[in-house]
């Protein structure tokens, strides 16, 4: 067996494996996430937050793609039932942290920032930070990806028993 941390095929053996509890939980992770990044960016209408610049075309897709992978990485962190032998400590969960808090700031008003506006000023925000905002989106999208793949992989891993 190889001593990567991720496995595309143990991570679709591990998600051919997921009960009703967890896709519960996968679906309720992903509708607080999108929720909780799409409210305050304004993707997400809503009467609490507004946003000076329109909602771009691809705020949505990247919106749903960050929702579904975080409400798949969330569910790895799920105790599985007692029955279930329980999954290697696994890494990614940096990666997912990282991916999510960079999809909130893919997806935001490019001037409702005040981080962005004090560096770079409104003229700076729309010339400089609007466009890379797609990329950030990617890298977003990118590091859950791997923190699904690597977090998934460990949960069908072979057990490494320490020897006597």
């Amino acid at each position: 067996m190889s001593s990567s941390p991720r496995s595309w095929r143990r991570a679709g053996t591990a998600l051919r494996g997921w009960r009703s509890r967890q896709w519960t939980v996968a679906g309720a992770g992903a509708l607080a996430t999108a929720v909780l990044v799409g409210a305050p960016t304004d993707v997400v209408p809503n009467p609490l937050f507004g946003r000076s610049v329109p909602v771009q075309w691809w705020n949505y897709p990247a919106l749903a793609v960050t929702a579904v992978l975080a409400g798949i990485v969330l569910t790895t962190y799920v105790r599985r039932p007692s029955s279930d032998p329980e999954p290697h400590a696994a890494d990614g969960g940096r990666l997912g942290a990282i991916g999510g808090v960079l999809s909130f700031f893919a997806v935001g008003c490019p001037v409702c920032n005040k981080l962005v506006l004090v560096l770079l000023g409104a003229s700076g925000a729309l010339s400089y930070w609007a466009p890379l905002q797609p990329l950030l989106a990617a890298l977003s999208a990118g590091l859950l990806a791997e923190a699904a793949l690597r977090r998934l992989s460990s949960e069908t891993a072979c057990p490494v028993t320490p020897s006597a």
